[in-house]
């Protein structure tokens, strides 16, 4: 038979009688929604979708109006192209309600266009519709979805708001119309989140909230917006599932009776649509972390007890994020502190250097900045950093700046600190690697950088060193750039040996020295932007350091970073004498008179002049005694009085004990009890004995 042929009847059959039992079976039978349309797109002949529902109050209405679709015109338009023979529709899913039962459906719709006579070429006689109400199965798709998504989205930050955010974003508009997230207070600032029940005064902080379009309002409850607090209200869903830790589905009514115990809520509720609420608790391990909340409004489908428990597993994933990151904050805050405490807390005096510095907070906690003061009116300035984050880091960073500071007093060259530094640095990673296995540092690597310069306001040199670190940017008082090559050292914790190599730079008076961390000078671009932004003489160092912070991206800002700005000067020559003397014994008694006269002329108190005559005695009688040409006295005046005696030796003298029966030996002694500080450094045409004492009225340099 070929397929243009017609089959028998069987006997007793009339013609058309198969099709119509056929036809009939099928919209009696099937569980599709099956429905004819004529050429104007009006039900003909339907059967019943809904169970229940008769057929009667659909035929006649057009499709659109039968199923009341989100879209009709979108719908209408497909079904005209299926009529004009463009080919049919499959599995279309469409977005509505039926007419006479309330609630959103999902329908998914297939059209086939039915020949006329004429063939497929000819006139249509009307469109068959099958209709399959995929609600459920939408639903359990979306239930899915929602879960994929605050599986993916929550956890992958260490901010508390940050994930309360996503976790929002993942439940809003796919889950629910409107979405609050509330944290205990304490918690947000890393306290630990208190044991159940929730006390009733306990004070929630908003976290996040969202809101899906169709709701115009962002706020659930009125007076409460992100970032605010509010304690329960008593005898409501919140207070009832913060105190037995257990979900609520509430159906909200004008009648609701709890809504009077919180009339805020129940006016913004009232103006949102919400028509239910699921509100799930917080929870982990037994303690509060918050409160979820989330509502559906409008033509929305209400929560069921399905939604409930995909809420609670939700809850679940969120706070586990949420005391995770709890616990990071916690210890931040931890290093942070600790990271202020071992730097300097306010600006120190220099005698020949404006410093100003600024220190952006973040997760970066073993960054530091410091400013020394050294013998001679000199100034070292110190930048470095740690890698890495929490208290271990701020706790390195704190004994690498303690042993800096305490090799800076040695009046070393900028190259040989380092050098000792890094010696340091591989005792405190040799003691690390004998850690026992067990212990979590034993794994971390070590990673830490430091540049060291020394600025002489004598000879306008600045001369710096660098352990992996970047070196300085120099801008000279009229905004020009001032190159400074320094050779890069290994890193302090690095197992290359290699010596560092300092440079030495002549600078203008009023020139700007920026010392930065690594975060700060990314690319060559932001040397660049730092350059420009410090030539600008008229602009307090400060105002410079707030400029180049401004113009940070966000990313350098929440990663922390130091900056420490240094405009260099000279000492006027009103608080400094030096003088040249002689090689005899008859020496010292000169520089007595030399000093007594040039300190009452600085108007100092005759304790002060007494004890200096005796320091520059015992010094210039040592350098008479055991020295070597030249012979050099200089007095500097600045908030202490500074002796200092140069000879051509390169010999240091030692501090000695003399006994009751010893003829010498007790010079400086008398030296180190009249003086605050004294020391000796050396240089390449001999050393320099130098004291400084502290003067009444004024305040130290060190």
């Amino acid at each position: 038979m070929s397929y243009a042929e017609t089959p028998a009847m069987p006997p007793g059959v009339p013609p058309g009688g198969l099709d119509d039992a056929l036809l009939k079976v099928l919209f009696a039978q099937t569980a599709v929604g099956l429905f004819v349309l004529d050429p104007q797109l009006r039900l003909v002949r339907a059967n019943s979708l809904v169970e229940g529902v008769g057929t009667e109050g659909y035929i006649g209405l057009r499709f659109t109006e039968a199923f009341r679709l989100d879209d009709p015109d979108g719908s209408e338009q497909l079904l005209k192209r299926v009529l004009a023979g463009e080919g049919p529709v499959r599995d279309h899913l469409v977005r509505g309600r039926f007419r006479h039962t309330p609630g959103d459906r999902v329908f998914l719709v297939s059209a086939y266009r039915l020949d006329g006579p004429d063939g497929p070429g000819g006139t249509g006689l009307g469109l068959l519709s099958a209709v399959v109400d995929v609600t459920e199965r939408e639903r359990a798709r979306a239930r899915e979805s929602a879960l994929a998504a605050v599986r993916d989205a929550v956890g992958g930050s260490l901010d508390v708001a940050a994930t309360c955010r996503a976790f929002i974003d993942a439940l809003v508009p796919g889950f629910a119309d409107l979405a609050v997230v509330e944290v205990v207070d304490e918690v947000l600032r890393g306290a630990d989140p208190p044991v159940g029940p929730l006390p009733p005064d306990t004070p929630l902080r908003r976290a996040a909230s969202g809101r899906c379009e169709a709701v115009e309002r962002d706020e659930v409850i009125r007076g409460h917006p992100v970032g605010g607090t509010r304690r329960l209200p008593p005898r409501t869903p919140y207070a009832l599932a913060a105190a037995d830790l257990r979900p609520r589905l509430v159906p909200l009514t004008a009648e609701t009776p709890w809504l009077d115990a919180d009339p805020d809520g129940s006016r913004a509720l009232a103006e949102t649509g919400a028509h239910t609420l699921v509100v799930v608790p917080l929870t982990l391990r037994g303690a509060v972390l918050g409160l979820l909340s989330l509502y559906r409004c409008g033509a929305a489908e209400p929560f069921d007890e399905e939604d409930v428990s995909l809420a609670g597993t939700a809850a679940t994933r969120a706070a586990l994020a949420i005391d995770n990151a709890r616990r990071y904050e916690r210890e931040h805050v931890i290093a942070s502190t600790v990271q202020r405490r071992l730097l300097p807390q306010a600006e120190r005096h220099q005698a020949a250097v404006e410093t100003a510095h600024v220190l952006l907070p973040g997760r970066d906690s073993g960054c530091w900045f410091d400013t020394i003061a050294l013998s001679g009116a000199r100034t070292a300035l110190v930048v470095g950093g740690v890698a890495g984050e929490g208290l271990q880091s701020a706790i390195a960073m704190g004994q690498l700046r303690t042993v800096i500071q305490a090799l800076a007093g040695l009046d070393l060259e900028p190259e040989e600190v380092l050098a000792r530094l890094k010696e340091t640095a591989d005792r405190l990673a040799d003691e690390r690697a004998a850690l026992p296995p067990s212990d979590s540092l034993q794994g971390e690597e070590l990673r830490a950088g430091c540049v060291y310069g020394v600025y002489d306001p004598f000879t306008r040199t600045c001369t710096v060193a660098r352990a992996g670190h970047p070196a300085p940017l120099v801008v000279g008082p009229d905004g020009r750039a001032v190159p400074l090559d320094v050779p890069e050292g290994a890193g302090l914790f690095d197992t290359d040996g290699a010596l560092f190599a300092p440079a030495t730079v002549t600078l203008e008076e009023g020139s700007v020295l920026a010392f930065c961390s690594a975060e700060l000078l990314a690319d060559e671009r932001a040397e660049e932007h730092i350059t420009r932004t410090l030539a600008h003489p008229g602009r307090s160092l400060q105002q410079l350091g707030d400029d180049i912070v401004y113009a940070l991206p966000d990313d350098t800002r929440s990663a922390g970073a130091a900056l420490l700005l240094a405009r260099t000067g000279t000492v006027s020559e009103h608080r400094v004498a030096t003088w040249d003397l002689a090689q005899d014994r008859t020496t010292p008694a000169t520089a007595r008179l030399l000093v007594r006269d040039r300190l009452q002329g600085w108007g100092l108190d005759e304790d002060t002049v007494d004890s200096t005559e005796l320091i520059v005695s015992e010094l210039v009688t040592n350098a008479v005694r055991y020295g070597t040409p030249p012979l050099r006295l200089r007095l500097l005046l600045d908030t202490t009085l500074t002796c200092e005696v140069h000879d051509g030796s390169t010999a240091s003298p030692h501090l000695r004990h003399a006994r009751t029966v010893d003829e010498g030996g007790r010079g400086l002694f008398i030296v180190s009890s009249l003086a605050a500080h004294w020391g000796a450094r050396h240089g390449p045409d001999g050393k320099v004995l130098w004291t400084e004492q502290d003067l009444p009225g004024a305040g130290t340099t060190r």
